[in-house]
């Protein structure tokens, strides 16, 4: 009996042995489940060029992940604080008096304090960028939480550097910082493979809502590649073309973004025999033909590009700044019409006098070559169908994809297919301004008019926003002049672009505001609010 029992007591030990060891197994294959559950992988976007440093443009058309910003928009884009906790304006527009948070550290674990500010704005003043802090005199710290920024003249647009430029640490600041950023943002970044990928994990340190996922992969893919990985699963979102927007792909849903992301035609403006200090062509004699580029404007079919570049997923374009607040309705026009571009060309003294179907004027012909980045499927449909749709009117237009290496020596003397997109309306300075000619990319094509600078000058240096948008529009047209098609057209713009991403069944990722254009990944701006919906 006592053997039976000790028999029958062994075995319950060694069955419930079993069974502890198959509970700890399942607990740790569930735990390994949750786990994978909180990493992310996503390829919605190129690498950045000038790495993840905000004083040399990281952070301009999206969230910089790893710095904070003083101010920030919501999902409505309106505009509410970051690191800020108030600011002030003084009455002549000169003084910006700003409060910070107290409770922010970076994530190194040192305080942020207002002369990380002052030396942020300093470091980007200098830095030689696309960021343009001219207007900037100086900054003062009054205290470690509050910091002045004294300006040279009102500046309408000063509030968007407040929005968009991210914090960095002047205790750890240095020529490396780009490539190993120290922030006080909401992720902090662990490796960087240069041409393959970006890791990132949750700031312990940061002082608002933390992320759902403890990590983010981010997978530098070209458009075919992001596609490929997608219908492959070994991504949770990808950013695709509309080319692709046809396909199923199992296990993930299409969304279908609003933005401000257009793409157009840049015309080189002034006729050729310039140079750049570097050596590079200026000037293009074709383009810089009024008729030429007001021709090209009224004929281009923008509905027709929608629907068959775009499939349907995006809006026709008709200046930089559709639908915002400070566009010009009075710059509309009917595009499309054939029979008006050969008007105008003839009226110009564009004709066909050998019979080949090319107008000339005089022994100039109507051929020019229209460039696009050669990695950009989209950027190439629209190249190829504006080629087609102008041929008609008697224009060749010769399209060629070039390395962006290549097309910025060929950007001042080649038409040049580009897009922007900003909820800033300092890029229209930027890109039509004479004082910006043949800075970085804006204004490539040497664009002037004394008129409208006066205009753009005035925008920039008034006090309220209401004041500026006035002069923005008169830049645009003003009755008689402008940089708007109805104007001296320095652009055919085309279409403005809805973002699409392919993305995991599953998946939440909020609610999602208007994008800019598409550098710097605009999709993550909310990326703290992204998680797995519950079964």
């Amino acid at each position: 009996m006592k053997k039976s029992f000790i028999w029958i007591l062994s075995l319950v030990v060694s069955y419930s042995i079993v069974l502890a060891g198959c509970s700890l197994s399942t607990k740790t294959a569930e735990t390994e489940t949750m786990e994978k559950k909180k990493e992310l992988i996503l390829a919605i976007g190129p690498e950045p060029e000038t790495g993840f440093d905000p004083t040399l443009g990281w952070g301009q058309y999206g969230s910089p992940l790893f710095q904070s910003t003083l101010l920030k928009r919501d999902d409505d884009l309106k505009i509410s604080y970051d690191l800020a906790t108030a600011y002030d304006v003084s009455s002549d527009g000169l003084l910006w008096t700003v409060q910070l948070r107290e409770d922010v550290l970076f994530s190194d674990g040192h305080e942020l304090t207002s002369s990380d500010v002052q030396f942020t704005f300093e470091t980007a003043l200098t830095s030689g960028s696309v960021l343009d802090l001219t207007i900037l005199d100086s900054v003062e710290v009054i205290d470690p939480q509050t910091v002045k920024f004294h300006l040279r003249a009102a500046n309408s647009t000063f509030i968007h550097s407040l929005l968009t430029l991210g914090i960095i640490p002047k205790h750890a600041y240095n020529e490396k910082y780009a490539e190993h950023p120290i922030g006080s943002g909401p992720f902090k970044l662990v490796q960087w493979d240069k041409g393959q990928q970006l890791i990132v994990e949750v700031n312990q340190h940061y002082y608002n809502k933390k992320s759902y996922f403890n990590r983010v992969t981010f997978l530098f893919l070209n458009e075919d590649a992001a596609f490929a990985a997608a219908k492959s699963g070994q991504v949770d979102m990808a950013y695709i073309p509309a080319a692709f927007s046809k396909k199923e792909v199992q296990g993930m849903r299409l969304e279908n973004i609003q933005s401000v992301d257009n793409r157009g035609i840049m015309f080189p403006y002034v006729e050729a025999g310039g140079k750049t200090k570097e050596g590079f062509a200026i000037g293009n004699d074709v383009t810089a033909d009024l008729a030429i580029r007001q021709a090209i404007n009224i004929a281009i079919d923008r509905k027709l590009l929608v629907d068959g570049v775009l499939e349907g997923f995006g809006t026709p374009g008709y200046s930089v700044a559709d639908g915002l607040p400070w566009s010009n309705d009075e710059t509309s026009f009917k595009d499309g019409d054939m029979k008006q571009a050969k008007q105008l060309l003839l009226k110009a003294n564009w004709k066909d006098a050998d019979g080949n179907g090319i107008l000339e004027k005089g022994k100039l012909k109507a051929e020019f070559t229209l460039l696009y980045p050669a990695n950009d499927v989209t950027r190439q449909s629209l190249a190829l169908s504006v080629a087609d749709m102008i041929r008609p009117l008697g224009i060749h237009i010769l399209v060629e994809g070039k390395s962006w290496d290549e097309l910025e020596a060929l950007k001042h003397s080649n038409a040049l297919l580009m897009g922007w997109g900003s909820h800033d309306p300092l890029e229209i300075y930027n890109l039509f301004s004479g004082k910006t000619i043949g800075f970085e990319w804006y204004n490539s094509g040497y664009y002037s008019n004394k008129t409208v600078d006066g205009y753009l000058d005035k925008a920039l240096t008034s006090v309220s926003e209401e004041e500026a948008i006035t002069y923005w529009k008169k830049a645009q047209w003003d009755g008689t002049t402008g940089f708007s098609a109805k104007g001296d057209a320095p652009w055919a713009w085309l279409v403005n672009i809805n973002h699409l991403y392919l993305v995991r069944d599953k998946l939440d990722i909020g609610k999602q505001r208007i994008q800019p254009h598409d550098h710097g990944w605009p999709i993550t701006d909310n990326l703290v609010n992204w998680k797995w919906e519950e079964n």
